[in-house]
């Protein structure tokens, strides 16, 4: 058995070291709370919504980008048909009217519109090819468009269901804070200040009681000389875990 702390003893009647389990089951149930609330399954996959969301936005950026710039291929090779059934409507009106009676230049002018037929079909070709691919690339975002406002209505919905169980946790958290500050106030200042160091060394608990010979601190049977240690100290002695250096207190079910 060890008084505590080594470097003076503390006294604290056993009613007050009882209450010092009680605020550790506000400590403790404080912590299961923020660990509820930093781990909530939902949070993690509401992350992985926003993820995949921010993937699929960017995806859209790049179908509307390769998009955008097949519809000004596509405007281009429209002028380019355009521009040489033009010239073709122009050659035929001349040869129809005629007005060229020089047998070359009637050759000349047939040629050109030979050309110009190859020349048209050439381009169709084209123009069809890329209308094509625009038709290819609007469905392409029309598709991943709709995947990411499906994505998005998830996750806002997901967004308020974490948020209402963090407020949830919050309104507890809040709750067991005011009854461990209510309970912190009855405890002497030195005997807090010595569970509050213990507390924080000893991964968040501070005191923990003595049940049938054993320190539900570190689960360890005490040896029958601390036990007899033990039966012998007075009842508002403050004792230590000689083994986890956790307050240790007495109850009706210490076994003592």
């Amino acid at each position: 058995m060890d008084l505590a702390p080594r470097e003076h003893p503390l006294n604290a009647d056993p009613a007050t070291q009882l209450r010092l389990l009680e605020l550790q089951d506000k400590d403790t149930r404080l912590t299961q709370l923020a660990h509820r609330a930093k781990n909530l399954p939902d949070s993690a996959r509401l992350a992985d919504l926003q993820a995949r969301w921010a993937r699929l936005r960017d995806e859209v950026v790049a179908a509307e980008t390769i998009a955008g710039d097949l519809e000004l291929q596509q405007t281009k090779a429209d002028q380019d048909v355009e521009q040489v059934r033009e010239r073709a409507r122009r050659d035929q009106d001349l040869l129809d009217s005629g007005a060229i009676g020089d047998p070359k230049q009637l050759q000349s002018l047939q040629s050109e519109l030979a050309s110009l037929a190859r020349r048209q079909a050439d381009l169709e070709d084209v123009e069809l090819e890329i209308m094509e691919r625009v038709e290819g690339a609007a469905a392409a975002v029309a598709q991943l468009t709709t995947q990411r406002d499906e994505l998005a209505q998830e996750r806002d919905e997901l967004a308020v269901d974490v948020r209402d169980q963090l407020g949830v946790i919050d309104s507890e958290r809040q709750t067991v804070d005011a009854d461990r500050a209510a309970l912190a106030v009855t405890i002497p200042a030195d005997l807090l200040t010595l569970y509050d160091r213990i507390r924080g060394d000893h991964g968040g608990v501070g005191a923990a009681p003595l049940h049938r010979g054993r320190c539900e601190g570190c689960r360890l049977e005490l040896p029958p000389n601390e036990i007899e240690d033990l039966r012998a100290a007075p009842p508002d002695a403050v004792i230590r875990c000689e083994e986890c250096r956790r307050i240790l207190v007495r109850t009706p079910e210490s076994g003592l």
